[in-house]
């Protein structure tokens, strides 16, 4: 056992530890060290992972723990996602609630994501007339130990959100025990949970000096007589120097096909991975790899957001996987060569650390050992320059360099996204109000007096704010909605105490190359539509249509959830080998909306693309929406660099019927839990005529 997991397991039986938060390093076995709670402990647990894909995954690891191990309890295991429980529902004909409950109940082990875990806890899987603790506290009692793994991947709206349900549980449910499990976990996360009085226990084995990394084998050989266990391979590092433009990493990839597929050559038994940045780029290349690597009797596939479960999987064992961020969150990939471009650091870091982790992988003909192990990243040039090029530059060409000095250079020298640290204060607690007025219901009102305030008074001490001010704030914007649209709701709200987001500009697609039938109907961003796609556009009639013929030959529900709020919906035809410029164009007064210089709802929104034939329909629908944004008097590209802004920021460019023309729109759009964020930083948005400072 090694040293953080048996800490792990010490902090566990350890009655005064609240969070356990262990940082080993991608692939020294945190997942053992979380499940050896129900493996020697007999102890109920519910883990949490951000994707389906790692869900699934893990979902492999824990059962395999559980059959090595042997636990006389034998302890039995479910996982559940949001699709998986609406078609389970609609099986059994029962309501999601009622699912999740049965579904749950006599486990041991419960895997899900922690937007269910979120969802459970804000009243979504019960009815109106119910008291808000119906469903929560009978699961919240059935377990006791609450995984989040890889939560780094989150912001502040999902660190805020889970803050505030710790609390929930602490204070309506007496002790439990929480573990977070990350190799470069949040700073946010950990100080305001100990705002918070947790008592948090950090198990760091990098501080308790428990890595080597030896300069050659003679030196490796000798830690394995002494019994060290290895975690990393080491592997070869290649920087390609690029200049910063969308395509410029496909382009690369293009051309250099034959070479990547000479190392596989030169390496047989090689497994590899590409990951991108981009979906569309993803779908343009994988045709270009697959014609050049069948020739050599080699497979492969792709592994996106908009790749279908089926296809996920069977990625798994293909030579070669094209992927983005599906690939880089947790998924156990067994490859020895890997591409890769990022965004910033810790996206860096994050995808470089899916080498490296594996001797080998089983093959037809039995265990294929690994011969060599390669990364190249490809990289802004001024930013290889930064680490090559200065006088202070900290690598030189042929350099041998252990990981961790070379994580602390990327952080040092790459591109640092924003943290947003102003969310807290601004709207963490606004999911606390939502909380606290549920706990006044009156059903449970009396039998939560006392955790109310409680609660109350630890979300106040956490976000910096007390909560009954705030009432105000959330009944004014419930009122602006109603005089805008004359229609009850409170958009600004809900996407506030959402998770993920609302979803806004979400697309239902219908995707035909897909072999299995509930795979071929998915979600898109109505950005990515425009720009990547080549589509037909669809009533969301036809689309429903399309979903219960596929139903009927299939024999099987398709889950429909994700299409219920569908901003429109599309045939996919193709992907297109050149983006479509377009931009948000505001029907009314651009000024009104910049005077307001905080999230607001706005409708009167259109797109302008005159290329597409579609774009009166799409119109039609968007304009009568009421989105929740932030609006910025500066260009996309200006607001993204001065910012910081994370690569997938929902930031669009905006105009006006003045500026429908300029070659750049020369204000900015950001929508949902981004109008939130941006919201935060207001302060430091000047105007035009004034000098800007970024910050986080």
């Amino acid at each position: 056992m090694a040293w953080h997991q048996a800490e792990t397991l010490r902090a566990l039986d350890d009655p005064e530890v609240d969070v356990i938060v262990n940082t080993a390093m991608t692939g020294d076995g945190k997942s053992l060290a979380a499940y050896l709670g129900v493996l020697t402990r007999d102890r109920t647990t519910i883990g949490m992972y951000p994707t389906n894909e790692l869900a699934r995954d893990q979902e492999g690891q824990v059962r395999g723990y559980i059959q090595q191990f042997a636990p006389s309890w034998e302890p039995r295991l479910v996982r559940v996602s949001g699709p998986e429980l609406e078609v389970y529902a609609r099986e059994a004909e029962i309501k999601k609630g009622a699912a999740l409950s049965s579904l749950s109940a006599q486990r041991e082990v419960l895997l899900t994501n922690p937007d269910i875990f979120h969802y459970l806890h804000r009243g979504a899987y019960i009815y109106d007339k119910d008291s808000s603790d119906r469903l929560w506290q009978r699961i919240d009692n059935d377990f006791e130990l609450f995984i989040f793994d890889e939560f780094h991947v989150f912001g502040p709206p999902q660190v805020a959100a889970v803050i505030n349900t710790l609390l929930l549980l602490r204070y309506t449910m007496g002790r439990k025990k929480f573990m977070f499990l990350s190799a470069t976990p949040d700073p946010q996360l950990i100080e305001r949970l100990r705002l918070a009085g947790f008592n948090v226990r950090e198990i760091d084995p990098k501080a308790a000096d428990c890595y080597r990394s030896p300069a050659d084998d003679t030196e490796a050989q000798a830690l394995t007589e002494q019994g060290w266990r290895r975690v990393s391979r080491g592997l070869e590092l290649e920087f390609i120097r690029l200049e910063p433009s969308p395509r410029a990493s496909e382009a690369w990839l293009r051309e250099n096909a034959s070479r990547i597929l000479e190392y596989f050559l030169t390496y047989p038994g090689s497994r590899g991975a590409i990951i991108l940045n981009s979906i569309a780029s993803v779908k343009r290349l994988l045709p270009h790899f697959q014609a050049i690597f069948i020739a050599a009797g080699l497979t492969v596939r792709e592994n996106t957001g908009l790749t279908g479960a089926a296809g996920r999987r069977e990625s798994l064992e293909a030579d070669l996987v094209l992927g983005t961020s599906t690939i880089d969150v947790g998924v156990d990939f067994k490859i020895n060569f890997l591409v890769f471009e990022s965004s910033d650091a810790g996206n860096f870091i994050q995808r470089l650390g899916r080498l490296g982790r594996h001797d080998g992988h089983e093959s037809a003909n039995g265990f294929a050992p690994f011969q060599h192990f390669k990364a190249i990243a490809l990289a802004p040039n001024f930013f290889v320059e930064r680490l090559f090029d200065t006088p202070e530059a900290p690598f030189s060409g042929g350099g041998t360099f252990d990981r961790f000095f070379l994580n602390e250079q990327i952080r040092a020298h790459y591109r640092q996204i924003n943290e947003f640290s102003g969310y807290y204060k601004t709207w963490g607690a606004i999911q606390s109000l939502k909380i606290a007025y549920e706990l006044g219901h009156t059903t449970i009102k009396a039998q939560y007096a006392e955790a109310k305030v409680a609660f109350s008074d630890a979300c106040q001490q956490v976000f910096g704010v007390a909560l009954s001010p705030l009432f105000g704030r959330v009944k004014g914007w419930e009122r602006e909605w109603h005089e805008l649209s004359g229609q009850k709701g409170n958009p600004i709200f809900d996407v506030a105490t959402s998770f993920r987001g609302a979803g806004d500009l979400q697309c239902g697609l219908y995707d035909p190359t897909e072999t299995h039938q509930a795979d071929r109907f998915k979600t898109y961003g109505l950005p990515g539509v425009l720009a990547n796609l080549q589509v037909e556009a669809w009533t969301k009639a036809e689309f429903l249509a399309a979903l219960e013929e596929a139903e009927q030959r299939s024999g099987r529900p398709i889950a429909r959830g994700a299409f219920k709020y569908c901003l429109a919906f599309f045939r996919l035809i193709g992907y297109r080998e050149e983006r479509l410029n377009w931009k948000f164009v505001y029907s009314g007064d651009i000024d009104e909306l910049l005077q307001k210089s905080t999230a607001q709802v706005v409708r009167g929104l259109e797109v302008w693309q005159p290329e597409n034939p579609d774009i009166r329909e799409i119109n039609k629908r968007l304009r009568q929406e009421g989105l929740v944004c932030f609006v910025v008097e500066r260009p996309v590209l200006e607001v993204r660099n001065r910012l910081r802004l994370p690569m997938h920021f929902q930031i669009y460019p905006l105009a006006d019927e003045r500026s429908l023309y300029d070659a750049n729109a020369p204000c900015s759009i950001a929508f949902g839990q981004s109008a939130l964020l941006l919201d935060t930083l207001s302060a430091r948005l000047p105007s035009p005529a004034t000098s800007w400072i970024a910050g986080g």
